[in-house]
């Protein structure tokens, strides 16, 4: 990953303190695109995804694969798409949050009115 240049600086530490470990997990990591069953290009749409998510939004990997995806003939559009699609993850912070506002608000007016 290093000769590569898909190794994450923030990997160097947890290297160093256990090595055996960092190998295999980037080994178990690497392993479907290895096997070959994904073309590349969908790997990098997919590494593009994970990167961009709101769960891990790591620029670094999410201009790697964009740089790869395009290498490979990935379209501006077929990025754009998958980057659309990733930002629906960020709708669970409405899933939570209006139902929590539906209910303060209620719980608010009740006090209200009970201090009439």
């Amino acid at each position: 990953m290093r000769a590569q240049g898909a190794w994450n600086p923030l990997w160097d530490k947890l290297s160093d303190w256990d090595p055996e470990w960092t190998e295999q997990f980037v080994s178990m990591g690497t392993l479907p695109i290895r096997r070959g069953v994904l073309s590349p290009q969908f790997v990098e749409l997919l590494s593009i995804a994970v990167d961009a998510a709101c769960t891990h939004m790591y620029s670094p990997g999410v201009r790697r694969h964009i740089r790869a995806a395009l290498e490979l003939g990935v379209s501006r559009e077929e990025i754009l798409a998958v980057l659309e699609l990733t930002s629906v993850l960020g709708i669970h912070a409405c899933n939570i949050g209006v139902p929590v506002l539906a209910e303060e608000l209620d719980a608010f007016e009740r006090r209200r009115a009970e201090q009439r």
